[in-house]
């Protein structure tokens, strides 16, 4: 998907509705910044203001994610086109988040074990030792939250029975058992309870 001409169609469709860019950001509670940032290639509207923008500009999300009106004859495949384009930068937004995941995983746990070494080795008071391996537990608690939420969102779990593909709730992510990014959770579809795998594609 080409950012810089969907940004120059969306100028373009502004003009022609003799918009400024503080106007529409406004008719769409936004800051004109982010009209800008689209207009420059930077950055492309969030899906939840999607239909609102193309109903202002009088196009189809079909011609915004094109970067031009699209002919009624091309409009089958265009569609198709930019649908399979979504559905992989959302695999690689997701992979992106995954890896990241990882290593802020593997951060917490240097930090904490550097500070648990430290207080069992270096001389100091008992209540300097709790402190230091408080603080090397701290960054593991605030991280928490942030990756069972990229555990919840990030890709899909596949139920072992019927092989069912869904996001699950972040309560099921937080209360099931797992093993690495295997969860024993109930799937939505079927009902049955079953140790599901992540995976990233939908299908």
């Amino acid at each position: 998907m080409d950012q810089i001409k969907i940004g120059k169609f969306i100028a373009k469709c502004r003009k022609e509705k003799r918009l400024t860019q503080i106007q529409l950001a406004e008719a769409l509670n936004i800051t004109d910044r982010a009209v800008s940032k689209w207009e420059n290639g930077k950055a492309m509207p969030d899906s939840s203001i999607m239909l609102e923008l193309c109903g202002i500009l009088g196009i189809t999300v079909n011609d915004l994610l094109s970067g031009e009106v699209t002919e009624m004859k091309d409009y089958k495949e265009a569609y198709e086109k930019n649908l399979l384009e979504l559905v992989k930068q959302k695999e690689e937004s997701d992979k992106r988040w995954l890896r990241f995941e990882i290593y802020v995983g593997i951060i917490c746990i240097v930090v904490f074990f550097a500070m648990t070494i430290i207080a069992s080795l270096v001389a100091m008071e008992d209540w300097l030792r709790i402190v230091l391996i408080l603080v090397g537990f701290f960054p593991f608690l605030v991280a928490c939250p942030f990756m069972l939420r990229i555990e919840q969102v990030a890709g899909y779990y596949e139920c072992a029975e019927c092989h069912h593909r869904y996001v699950p709730t972040f309560n099921s992510v937080l209360w099931s058992a797992h093993m690495g990014r295997t969860r024993h959770m109930k799937c939505p579809e079927c009902g049955k309870r079953s140790w599901q795998k992540k995976v990233i594609s939908k299908d």
